[in-house]
């Protein structure tokens, strides 16, 4: 889970800041005009109190009614604009936010990624966002406005009356010392609230990941029950919050409740005195009610600024993740030049006390032609090709391409020359074409046609009804796993690579189409390094050479033929493969003939 820390040398609060930076401007004059229409209700009790003394006076009162009427529009105007253009810059930051961290997230390491929860993450980008919004604008003008408010509010209190000033600020210190002492426990109830929130994404998105499968084994209650589980700790965790915050409302409240009753009383008395004029305890009581805004302004921005704070090390924590130096742009004219492969005793634990994924892997691939590589589930076949690609660091030892370390390429200008089919071949939502031309947005269209006709997709592209601009559902749903497939293989021959890594790229194709894609191999082998891991015979047996692994070691590398004689993992394999009971060299026994096509297959061998 990645941590929940802001980048180092950097507070929560400098970090908050610098999301607001940008748009300070905006953010600025908005604040400006919800201060001015602050003023204009500020400077209403005084003319209340002007308008009292000319009609208990028998003075004209136009001038202090028209004052009073103006000062209303005023507030009102100002403040709805103040308030526009705060919440215009809450919706850039939010977006600045979100680009940020979207831009980092897709630059962390693969092996970090594999180590997060996707639905975590995803929280991040919205929730704790989310959050920030309000802290890095409303909740920020919230506390300046209210202090400035509240200031100008106390001098023009002690210009009506100190001693019922006196009072007010001893409920208002009372009401500060039981806000800070809050503090602490929004933010932390915050922290948990948002974290169980990410927990809650992660099992969901972990339910619908698998929801064929979920479906196929009747599990849609057992899975309800643990995303229920995850959201009634969510609840829980939002009640803790929400009590806490609840009460710094109550607080508040309760403050100029008394405050407003204690004036009340020992105004009243002072009136009764003449040492007060009704006209200023009026006013008086109209600054303590408009005190109430203020002071209420301020609680709500200081405790939204804590749970804004709890996003930010949340949004911060994916700052402090290992990430990729994708700065250098690509070398698009070498892109298709073959290269050459060597490993160099490479050995790769993702944790320093865990197994060997790979053992003192010692290999060399020519810059031509077609090498299989096999082995037993768990060999360490896909993390070869991914430590090609860089997705992982080898623990010792080193990848070169071309004689070139892979640590020391550009990683955009590395991955320029690599086509890379995943075993799983995903498709993202949009259309054909979006996913075809993925990182090659400059292909041309006749090197597009001739990637279509040589990867059998034309078919395909014939019966859709918008073409490449069909749209193909969320992970390609509409499509069969073949099609998926070979979407993925023409989307790495459009790249015109120097290297193409295949994983498993026939396991979702029929015989039919396992052979069309064999000659395609076999013809882009003859000008390119293909590296191709593989369990079916008859994909391997076209291989110019076959490396071996088993537990992460390479036990042999030849052709078949080679292996057949001299590798007996090999021939076991190769004859588990077959459906054949071949597990030691026993071919000279007489064929079966109530199995010709078993025969014919064991002769292959």
């Amino acid at each position: 889970m990645p941590p929940n820390t802001c980048a180092a040398g950097r507070t929560p609060l400098t970090s908050l800041l610098s999301y607001v930076r940008p748009h300070a401007p905006g953010l600025l004059g908005g604040a400006a005009l919800m201060f001015l229409g602050g003023l204009a209700n500020l400077a209403q009790p005084m003319v209340v109190k002007s308008l009292i003394d000319a009609l208990t006076g028998g003075t004209p009162y136009r001038e202090p009614m028209l004052a009073l009427v103006s000062l209303l529009l005023l507030s009102v105007v100002v403040g709805v604009w103040g308030m526009y253009l705060v919440e215009l810059t809450a919706e850039s930051v939010v977006l600045t936010a979100r680009r940020r961290l979207v831009t980092r997230l897709l630059r962390l390491r693969v092996a970090v990624v594999d180590g997060a929860e996707p639905g975590d993450l995803m929280s991040r980008v919205t929730g704790d966002t989310t959050q920030l919004r309000a802290a890095a604008t409303s909740n920020v003008v919230d506390l300046v406005a209210g202090i400035l408010q509240i200031a100008g509010a106390v001098v023009l209190m002690a210009r009506l009356d100190p001693v019922l000033l006196a009072v007010v600020m001893v409920v208002l210190l009372l009401l500060a010392a039981v806000t800070l002492a809050l503090v602490p426990r929004i933010r932390r109830a915050g922290e948990q609230a948002q974290e169980a929130v990410g927990g809650m994404g992660a099992v969901l998105e972990r339910t619908l990941g698998a929801f064929r499968t979920v479906k196929a084994n009747g599990a849609e209650e057992q899975q309800a029950r643990a995303v229920h589980a995850a959201a009634r700790q969510a609840w829980r965790r939002g009640r803790q919050a929400a009590r806490w915050v609840s009460l710094a409302g109550v607080a508040t409240g309760l403050a100029v409740q008394v405050a407003f009753l204690v004036v009340l009383g020992v105004g009243g008395a002072r009136v009764a005195a003449d040492e007060l004029p009704v006209s200023a305890l009026v006013a008086f009581l109209l600054y303590l009610f408009y005190l109430g805004g203020p002071v209420t302004q301020l609680v709500g921005g200081f405790t939204g600024l804590q749970a804004g704070l709890a996003a930010v090390r949340r949004i911060d924590g994916i700052a402090d993740l290992a990430a990729e130096d994708l700065s250098r742009p690509a070398d698009r004219d070498r892109a298709g030049a073959p290269v050459t492969v060597r490993f160099r005793d490479v050995s790769l634990r993702h944790r320093p006390d865990g197994p060997a994924i790979l053992d003192r892997v010692d290999l060399r691939l020519s810059s031509t032609g077609l090498t299989a590589v096999v082995g037993p589930s768990g060999a360490g076949k896909t993390t070869l090709l991914a430590l090609v690609e860089r997705f992982y660091e080898p623990t010792t030892g080193q990848v070169e391409i071309d004689g070139r370390d892979v640590r020391e390429w550009p990683l955009a200008e590395l991955r320029a020359r690599i086509g890379y089919v995943e075993q799983e071949a995903p498709v993202l939502s949009g259309t054909l074409l979006d996913n075809l031309t993925m990182g090659s947005a400059r292909t041309s269209e006749p090197w597009l046609a001739e990637v279509l006709e040589r990867t059998r997709l034309v078919p395909l592209l014939r019966r859709l009804p918008d073409g490449l601009h069909t749209a193909v559902g969320h992970r390609g749903a509409s499509l069969s796993g073949g099609e998926r497939q070979r979407i993925a293989i023409a989307r790495a021959l459009l790249r015109r690579p120097g290297l193409l890594l295949l994983d498993e790229p026939t396991s979702q194709l029929d015989a039919m189409n396992e052979r069309a894609l064999g000659q395609i191999v076999a013809d882009v082998a003859r000008t390119t390094t293909v590296v191709m891991v593989a369990h079916r015979l008859s994909t391997v047996t076209r291989a110019d050479r076959i490396v071996v692994l088993e537990a992460g070691r390479v036990r042999a590398v030849g052709t078949h033929a080679d292996l057949v004689d001299g590798c007996d993992l090999y021939r076991g394999l190769a004859a588990t493969q077959l459906l054949t009971g071949i597990g030691t060299r026993q071919p000279k026994q007489s064929p079966d003939a109530r199995h010709p096509q078993q025969s014919s297959d064991i002769a292959a061998i």
